[in-house]
């Protein structure tokens, strides 16, 4: 029987380095090891079983090939501990996996428990590291097996018989209720001396602890509690520790569309995506988080603003190139798996915006003056000034010819307008009057150039037709108030063109087999972010209640485990792209704070949510409409 999970079927446990998928019939698919971006020790999630997967489940019956999908499954109390709890004509067992957050070699630890009767179980190991295209030598060193290919050792230590088999390591028992038995896969390099022998238990306490003491420093209490606190997990687990960045997901190459061409590497860490994300935890109230984040910053960068990428690696490479792995067919067979990411070269003016949005955010939530940030914060907005009237390939990495796109213009005034607060407040040091023309100057272009009169919305680049749900984001930011026609058209707009009747948004029009503005065939799902963006839009523009029933709808989006992907196909009703993405968990959390504060304010003071002080001076709502009619006609 082929296996062919949905990408809602799997779980994450990760160490803060790195992470592996879960599926619900207990096997694991996904490892990278020793970090995010490793070449991939189990690859089964963009092939097949012969390119490595670790499966422990009950033995299937005579007959059948697999033991069927776990009964329940959950996270033990607010932790990326996963329990998956197995019930068989036999009895019951429940597997508990996680990865410790790590203090030397990286392992994932398995812990199987006997809970009634007796279950017959089965271990099947099959490594393949390079992405599923090495077969590793197999052996026995002192009683533990080791894979080893190249660079890498797999170590798998447990305390009942193994036996390796046609490349995988088997190990077959009976587990009666009472009795345990844990496996521990540690990587080392292959060079290097043995990882020492773990203590499960202690290791699963010590792991319990972490998550525990770590959820208990968020300061979200809302009614929305489950949802904001299991998406603060999926972030914290997609930060690499050591360097204090966030990958925009743990996967690559899963697709945006079944059977389709794209498929991404997602292994890195935007600016965009990991300011948003750090943006989404300051509001839960973690700030240590911030303090790393602002460090890579700076290293990344370095002395060279002038040349910032809009992605680094997780430790601030600048080396990205996209290559095709041609012996993965893809998930599902959606073809190419690649690995690198081509857009890195990109110009994406939004992401200034979207820095600087970061950076007075952790002004405002009391993260402490950094002098080296300050200094780089100015030079990238003198640069800023210079390149802001240029075409870009904007927030969605179009392959097709630079456009001036209406978020990135609107998210370079945010830029001008944030550092000219910061100025005002002694945050930085320089002198604001300049960069008030400036903001004036952006203001004024992007609601001459990027409205449509005619049809009462902003567009997505300057004198186009096609819409674009990144324009949502303008009350959001404070570019507009939420009452202002222009708003209040353009969120209809998207609903009545970019949405389906559930509310669920796409980003922009896609046109099948042509290449659309995006210079790329085929189509995509309604993206997350995107509909939680519309719940924002909702909620400003005075539309509480549907703002709140779009919100549970896109929660009951997530998996059983509240996780989600990039995007949603409402007609197959599955998710879709790489998973779990932190670009969804971010709108969560951040849709849920604003529900939430909205709430307890009065609807006069509504429109000051978007950002805490008063917008730039400029034309008035209905000036600037009179304006742009006169203009246009």
């Amino acid at each position: 029987m082929t296996r062919l999970p949905r990408i809602e079927q799997y779980g994450l446990i990760g160490d803060m380095q790195t992470s592996a998928h879960v599926c619900d019939d207990g096997s694991i698919d996904w490892l990278c090891l020793p970090r995010f971006d490793s070449p991939a020790v189990f690859s089964s999630l963009l092939g097949t079983q012969k390119h490595g997967s670790w499966q422990i489940a009950p033995a299937p019956p005579r007959g059948r090939s697999d033991a069927g999908a776990v009964s329940e499954r959950r996270y033990l109390s607010d932790s990326l501990v996963l329990e998956s709890l197995w019930r068989t004509p036999s009895g019951s067992v429940r597997v508990l996996d996680f990865m410790p957050p790590r203090d030397g070699a990286p392992q994932v630890i398995r812990i199987v428990e006997g809970v009634s009767g007796e279950v017959p179980m089965l271990s099947a190991l099959r490594p393949r590291p390079g992405y599923g295209s090495v077969s590793p030598w197999i052996h026995e060193v002192g009683g533990r097996m080791i894979a080893e290919a190249g660079a890498d050792a797999l170590w798998l230590d447990t305390g009942i018989q193994q036996v390796e088999k046609d490349g995988v390591i088997v190990s077959a028992f009976d587990l009666a209720a009472g009795q345990s038995v844990a496996f521990v896969l540690s990587w080392c390099p292959s060079h290097a001396a043995a990882p020492e022998v773990p203590d499960p238990e202690a290791a699963l306490a010590e792991t319990l602890a972490f998550w525990q003491d770590w959820t208990q420093e968020g300061t979200y209490d809302g009614p929305y509690r489950e949802a904001v606190v299991g998406s603060s997990i999926a972030l914290k687990a997609m930060t690499y520790a050591p360097s204090g960045a966030i990958v925009a997901a743990p996967t690559t190459s899963l697709p945006e569309e079944i059977g389709g061409g794209r498929n991404w590497d997602y292994r890195f860490t935007w600016l965009r995506d990991s300011a948003d994300a750090l943006a989404a935890l300051l509001g839960t109230g973690y700030r240590q988080e911030a303090h790393a984040w602002r460090r890579w910053l700076l290293r990344a960068v370095a002395g060279d603003p002038e040349n910032l990428q809009i992605m680094y690696g997780i430790t601030g490479e600048r080396d990205l190139r996209e290559r095709e792995l041609p012996w993965l067919p893809g998930y599902e067979e959606s073809a190419p798996v690649r690995v690198g990411n081509g857009a890195a070269g990109q110009l994406q003016l939004d992401v200034y915006g979207e820095l600087i949005e970061t950076l007075y955010l952790a002004h405002q939530s009391g993260v402490a003056h950094c002098a080296d940030t300050a200094v780089l914060h100015q030079r990238l907005v003198e640069h800023l000034g210079q390149r802001w009237q240029e075409p870009d390939e904007g927030i969605w990495e179009i392959r097709g010819a630079r456009r001036h796109f209406v978020h990135s213009k609107v998210m370079a005034w945010v830029a001008i307008d944030r550092t000219i607060r910061l100025a005002k407040a002694g945050a930085l040091a320089l002198d604001p009057g300049p960069l008030v023309e400036l903001r004036e100057t952006i203001h004024r272009e992007v609601c001459t150039e990027g409205f449509d009169p005619e049809r009462n919305t902003f567009t997505q680049s300057y004198g186009s037709q096609e819409l674009d749900a990144a324009t949502l984001l303008i009350p959001r930011v404070g570019f507009l108030p939420p009452d202002d026609p222009r708003v209040i058209g353009t969120v209809d707009a998207v609903r009545r063109e970019l949405s389906t009747s559930d509310g669920l948004v796409r980003r922009y029009p896609t046109i099948g087999n042509h290449a659309g503005v995006d210079g790329l065939r085929g189509d995509e799902g309604t993206f997350v972010l995107c509909s939680f963006w519309l719940v924002d839009a909702l909620a400003l523009t005075g539309r509480l209640d549907e703002a709140h029933a779009l919100f549970e709808r896109l929660l009951a989006l997530r998996n059983d485990l509240g996780l989600l992907a990039e995007e949603y196909d409402p007609i197959q009703q599955r998710q879709l792209g790489n998973f779990p993405q932190a670009f969804s968990h971010m709108g969560l959390i951040k849709s849920a704070l604003l529900l939430q504060q909205l709430a307890t304010q009065p609807s006069s003071h509504r429109g000051a949510v978007a950002v805490p002080a008063p917008r730039s001076p400029s034309l008035g709502p209905q000036q600037n409409r009179k304006a742009l009619t006169s203009q246009h006609a």
